[in-house]
């Protein structure tokens, strides 16, 4: 995988024979004479007209993306949620119908929950993993079965083959986030599953230095959804472009750090003493273990858990003790970030609303860097035992 990160997608012989992809900062591109615009239009030329339909350093990083993902194509989107939204707008009409498992990002919910049905797109969720409840909740007006995998923030991990193989029998697609798990650690093409979607905010650009979004598929599917998003111009600039080629370069060797230090941390946490659960898929505690055993290679770099018997200012004591993570949203970058979901996420919403989420005061979510394990760790102990 480290070979396709660095190589994948790109020219043997570039421009200016530069060892990097150049970045063009260019909003049109000019042709030679009118003959030549004729020739783009009718044979369909692979060349960029105008740059909210494409830039030759976008088109690199669709193709490494691609790649790493295991399927004929991507779209290259400005954010995550921009990748979702072109997605869901590309593909679903009035009287359509999305099934969600209920544990998402609450951005993804509340958009398709709230602004897909101004446009008559009927949103149902069912319990995280629920299988049998996702099967009767689809009627024939049902067009997408949709999942993070794992889920943000408690960690749950998807049956793929079984999510797949239910889109199948029922004649419905199929989409996975697997913003928290890369093509390092899951491959959801290889199972049947017709769109995965990523924020390459995280993982994928790896310093938290950008913002993007992708989607992967098969040409087939995937051209509506670029053609949508030529009219929307949720692109990325040239600068964000490079930058995201930049951090996929060190992909493979990033990943492999988050892995080991994700594991080590929530082993940590999970044997002491203040702290009432760790939701962590590499853990046996944890209720999807023989599932992420089974279908991932490692388990990355986010961690979420319960402090016992704390309520929300004890909580956030802890967070305000370390010294290495960052207060911040977001996650998969080399800096360790930690947070208190109550807080960052879910400030305004009403106490009842957050039990329904699964969002308690005593929540904490760090995303582990690629810092030293041991100093994490040691960071986390004297906080917890300096605000007991």
């Amino acid at each position: 995988m480290s070979t396709v990160a660095v190589h994948a997608g790109e020219q043997r012989q570039k421009p200016g024979d530069s060892i990097t992809d150049p970045i063009f900062c260019a909003s049109t591109y000019t042709f030679r004479d009118t003959q030549s615009v004729i020739d783009y239009i009718e044979q369909e030329q692979p060349r960029e007209e105008y740059g909210r339909y494409g830039n030759p350093g976008e088109r690199v990083a669709e193709r490494k993306m691609a790649a790493l993902e295991g399927a004929e194509d991507s779209v290259l989107f400005s954010s995550g949620m921009a990748a979702l939204v072109g997605l869901l707008m590309a593909k679903l009409n009035s009287g359509d119908e999305v099934i969600f498992f209920d544990e998402c990002y609450h951005r993804s919910r509340e958009f398709c929950a709230k602004h897909m049905a101004r446009f008559g797109v009927k949103t149902i969720q069912v319990p995280a993993c629920d299988y049998d409840a996702m099967e009767a909740a689809i009627t024939p007006n049902t067009r997408m079965l949709i999942s993070e995998s794992p889920t943000n923030p408690h960690m749950s991990v998807v049956d793929l083959d079984r999510f797949a193989d239910l889109g199948r029998r029922s004649g419905v697609e199929t989409l996975i986030d697997a913003t928290l798990a890369t093509p390092y650690n899951l491959r959801p093409i290889e199972t049947g599953v017709d769109y995965v979607l990523h924020s390459a905010t995280k993982y994928l650009g790896g310093h938290n230095d950008l913002l993007a979004g992708m989607v992967a598929g098969s040409k087939e599917k995937m051209e509506p959804v670029r053609n949508l998003r030529g009219i929307m111009g949720a692109i990325n600039g040239p600068q964000n472009v490079y930058l995201l080629l930049r951090g996929l370069k060190t992909f493979e060797l990033r990943m492999a750090r988050h892995n080991e230090n994700g594991l080590k941390v929530a082993q940590f946490l999970d044997g002491h003493s203040r702290v009432e659960k760790v939701y962590y898929p590499g853990l046996e505690s944890h209720r999807d273990y023989e599932v992420a055993k089974r279908t991932m290679r490692g388990f990355g770099g986010l961690i979420t858990f319960l402090l016992k018997d704390a309520d929300w200012r004890t909580t956030a004591d802890v967070i305000d003790s370390v010294t290495i993570p960052r207060i911040a949203p977001s996650l998969g970058g080399v800096e360790s970030l930690i947070e208190q979901p109550m807080v960052m996420s879910y400030f305004n919403y009403a106490p009842e609303d957050r039990k329904k989420f699964g969002i308690p005061d005593n929540m904490i979510r760090m995303s582990c860097g690629i810092e030293d394990a041991e100093d994490l760790i040691a960071d986390l102990a004297q906080a917890l035992d300096s605000t007991v």
